[in-house]
């Protein structure tokens, strides 16, 4: 770690012209594009993390298998942020904020005054609430740390591994386990993975692909308890099976980090609200990423969180734009991607509202799409291992073309043939 990155003493802060609170994909941005706009000012970008900003996808997928080293990760070699004169204020927290003064309180007892505060904090990973989630050995996968201490029980020979939870992270992180060799069980309540993210077709391969690789699906059950004294050796289910294990894994979703936002009188439910260009209701202060609630046309102006690296991204950039006098509104077209085995899964546009799915392609080809329908009109495609439909659709869904469903489902016809 270069000097450029140690934390700067309480003896130095003054107030700085853009305070950014999170260092990961939108942080990171926010002041990149800050500069590549032309702003001049003083950035400082506050994160939690004790590394410089990194790509937090690949944690679940090559960082855990070993095929990627951390450096690879970085978003910016460590030089970078000095040279652009961002100071990044590394193992920090902010734990309140004072919107009239302009001031955020941090962990440390510093106090830091901002022109402007970006707040592009994320989430923080969902726990488990019952009996034995603190036990060592259950593990988080949202950042380095807790990848790091899951490797460690890898290191140390864990065989037998419990996944809490059928949506990506946990996907992905079972897809890995296997390729390690480890004996998997995988737990979801719902009555199949990705239920809340994809219709059934998907979700359905997805299945049979994890069983096919010998992931043990334990579907339409919950978890009770984990046992163990000080270390896991159990989870216990609602059905009265006990699954033993030497490690857990834990995806259940995250929790909005906009605790210290939401105290200081910023509007909010499902994280913080923000309007079309980013603000939210606190002046000077915008929220961007997993966070940020925002009316979202791809979502029919629906109110949501997208937790994407291209939301998080393309925010970023919208405020830093705005901050450097060029204000628009937030419309960036959402996509979306998971590797799991030999798998791609390229997601194109929102599947909020579906009310009719059409399947192109044979899904035991390893090769298909499917395509999201509202009132005729195509709103979200899922491609495995077929890019060309992922490209064509999201022209499609661009364009709010209006298909017939047996024409999509034509695989001798291109998409964009149906424009």
């Amino acid at each position: 770690m270069t000097r450029a990155l140690i934390l700067r003493t309480a003896r130095a802060m003054i107030n700085h012209d853009v305070v950014i609170v999170g260092s990961g994909h939108g942080g990171a941005q926010a002041a990149i594009a800050l500069r590549q706009h032309g702003f001049e000012g003083s950035i400082l970008m506050i994160g939690r993390d004790r590394v410089p900003p990194y790509e937090k996808p690949p944690l679940s997928k090559e960082y855990l298998a070993g095929e990627k080293p951390f450096e690879r990760l970085l978003i910016r070699p460590e030089a970078f942020w000095a040279e652009k004169n961002i100071e990044l204020m590394l193992g920090e927290a902010v734990t309140k904020i004072d919107p009239e003064q302009r001031e955020v309180h941090l962990s440390s007892g510093e106090t830091i005054g901002y022109g402007r505060l970006i707040w592009a904090a994320g989430g923080d990973a969902r726990r488990l609430s019952c009996p034995g989630g603190h036990l060592d050995g259950v593990h988080a996968v949202r950042d380095k740390r807790d990848v790091d201490a899951l490797l460690a029980d890898l290191d140390d020979g864990a065989q037998r591994f419990v996944v809490i939870g059928g949506g990506y992270i946990g996907l992905e992180a079972a897809a890995v386990l296997r390729k390690l060799g480890r004996d998997v069980t995988l737990v979801e309540s719902m009555d199949r993975v990705l239920n809340r993210v994809a219709g059934e077709e998907l979700s359905h391969f997805y299945e049979e692909e994890h069983r096919r690789q010998g992931v043990d699906l334990r579907l339409g059950v919950e978890v009770e308890r984990l046992t163990g004294e000080v270390r896991v050796t159990g989870v216990v289910l609602s059905d009265g099976e006990e699954v033993p294990c030497d490690a857990v894994v834990v995806g259940i979703g995250i929790v909005p980090a906009v605790g210290p936002l939401i105290a200081a009188g910023a509007a909010g439910a499902n994280g913080v609200d923000v309007s079309e260009t980013c603000h939210t209701s606190l002046e000077k202060v915008y929220a961007i990423g997993d966070c940020a609630a925002h009316g979202n046309s791809y979502a029919e102006g629906a109110v949501i969180r997208v937790e994407s690296v291209q939301n998080a991204h393309d925010m970023a950039t919208t405020v830093a734009k705005g901050i450097c006098g060029d204000s628009q509104p937030y419309s960036a077209f959402p996509w979306f991607w998971s590797n799991q085995y030999d798998l791609r899964l390229q997601t194109a546009g929102l599947n909020i509202g579906y009310d009719e799915t059409v399947l192109r392609g044979d899904p035991a080809e390893r090769s298909f799409s499917v395509i999201y329908l509202k009132e005729g009109r195509v709103i979200a495609v899922d491609a495995v291992n077929r890019t060309k439909d992922y490209v064509q659709g999201r022209k499609l869904i661009e364009a709010r073309c209006v298909a017939d469903p047996a024409d999509l489902a034509d695989t001798e016809k291109q998409l964009k043939e149906l424009r």
